[in-house]
């Protein structure tokens, strides 16, 4: 896999906007949630998916062991002969998560998330990683997130990952996590990923909260699932695997449903409507937060996650993205069909506003509802003497963990979550 010390000082002290695409892949649909069987390439052709994504410059890839096999079966197509060959490891950007181990199943502690990344190196064949969130901050307390930045941080400081961050559901807990991590470190989040919160149908990642980020000096906010996990599709999330577990109340749904009518009366088709809404406005909103696109290497926009389950939907987000970053190019260009383009581009979003509005009307009291994450009857079922247990296995011999972690236990150092005054979240 390579030397853990083949990863720059300079490179991880580079600022994450200098580096991040701004149109990221996700792969939490690598995963049983999505489809029935994620490692048959006719029902997920994800080996096609990476490659393609590589050859359109889609070169950002964003995964998490909680999500079922995604580490596995991503870090298979990365490392398949076909893709080597071509596309150095240098040439990707690979983000993952730490600390959710499935639904109701959390560790934070510094000794779970160094084995947890460890084993992501392993799955993803990579010796090193851009960026690293805990995942789903809402469920833990926030001396247990404090906890985990920093043993994160240490493995930025080994050359192990380049940059830390957090991601979760509640937009206010996010904003008070950074805050927090600012004030208890004296050191900004690199990256906070929002999920469900800027899409058509909730819109509360927005100025008030982008205000907070900034306060905080984080230096990359994203948003993810532009689809809000599939309610903002045709097919909706009543049919099929996500029926069993996606979150939102039925009444939410149904109202999602009743969006559909409206993009076709407009000749639209509502996933075409909430990811271009999604893309250009978050593109314009999260600019000051945001990446630089290859298309205009000058110009910062918002950085976009984006979940597909084939080529033709990873191509189609691509063609999207590429139209709206065209709308970004400057009106007195020499470029004649640029600025062609960038006419086009900003009349087609002029069109989908017009429409949104008129879903926004029929969401009604639906309009940035938000669900409970965490429920209010949550409780982590990861027991206090069962955090931080490594198993004995492969990774943790080959990387020495136990090692450590014993070393640390007779050098009377906690490796278990340090207990810190009470937070207001």
């Amino acid at each position: 896999m390579g030397s853990m010390n083949s990863d720059p000082m300079h490179h991880r002290r580079r600022p994450l906007h200098e580096s991040i695409p701004p149109l990221i892949l996700g792969t939490a649909t690598f995963n049983t949630q999505y489809v029935h069987n994620p490692f048959n390439q006719e029902e997920l052709p994800s080996l096609s998916i990476v490659s393609r994504a590589l050859e359109l410059g889609v070169n950002a890839f964003d995964t998490s062991p909680y999500y079922g096999p995604s580490e596995i079966i991503l870090g298979s197509a990365l490392s398949h002969p076909s893709i080597t060959k071509k596309h150095p490891r240098s040439s990707y950007f690979l983000v993952t998560k730490a600390g959710r181990i499935a639904g109701d199943v959390f560790d934070y502690s510094p000794a779970w998330i160094r084995y947890s990344i460890y084993r992501s190196l392993d799955r993803l064949h990579t010796p090193y990683l851009d960026l690293v969130y805990t995942h789903d901050v809402e469920f833990v307390s926030p001396a247990e997130v404090l906890a985990a930045v920093r043993e994160l941080r240490r493995l930025r400081d080994e050359g192990v990952i380049r940059h830390v961050g957090i991601s979760g559901y509640p937009v206010e807990r996010l904003c008070e996590l950074a805050e927090m991590v600012l004030r208890e470190t004296g050191e900004p989040l690199d990256a906070v990923l929002s999920y469900g919160h800027f899409t058509i149908q909730n819109t509360t990642l927005g100025s008030s909260a982008m205000r907070r980020f900034t306060n905080a000096g984080v230096d990359v906010v994203l948003n993810a699932s532009m689809l809000g996990m599939g309610l903002l599709t045709t097919r909706g999330v009543d049919r099929g695997p996500m029926a069993t577990w996606h979150p939102s109340p039925e009444g939410l749904r149904q109202a999602c449903q009743d969006l559909v009518p409206v993009a076709v009366e407009a000749g639209e088709k509502l996933e075409v409507v909430a990811i271009r809404w999604s893309l250009d406005n978050w593109a314009r909103t999260g600019a000051p937060k945001g990446g630089f696109p290859r298309q205009l290497p000058k110009v910062r926009v918002g950085v976009s996650v984006m979940g597909v389950s084939s080529v033709a939907e990873l191509e189609e987000t691509y063609r999207v993205f590429n139209s709206v970053v065209e709308g970004f190019a400057p009106e007195d260009g020499e470029d004649a069909e640029l600025a062609r383009r960038r006419e086009w581009s900003v009349n087609r979003a002029e069109k989908i506003q017009g429409v949104v509005e008129n879903m926004w009307a029929v969401l009604g009291h639906w309009k940035n509802y938000s669900w409970n994450s965490p429920e209010p009857d949550f409780v982590n079922v990861r027991k206090a003497t069962e955090m931080g247990a490594i198993p004995d296995d492969d990774i943790s011999a080959r990387y020495g963990l136990r090692d450590k972690s014993r070393q640390k236990e007779d050098e009377g150092v906690d490796v278990k979550i340090t207990v810190l005054p009470a937070l207001s979240i």
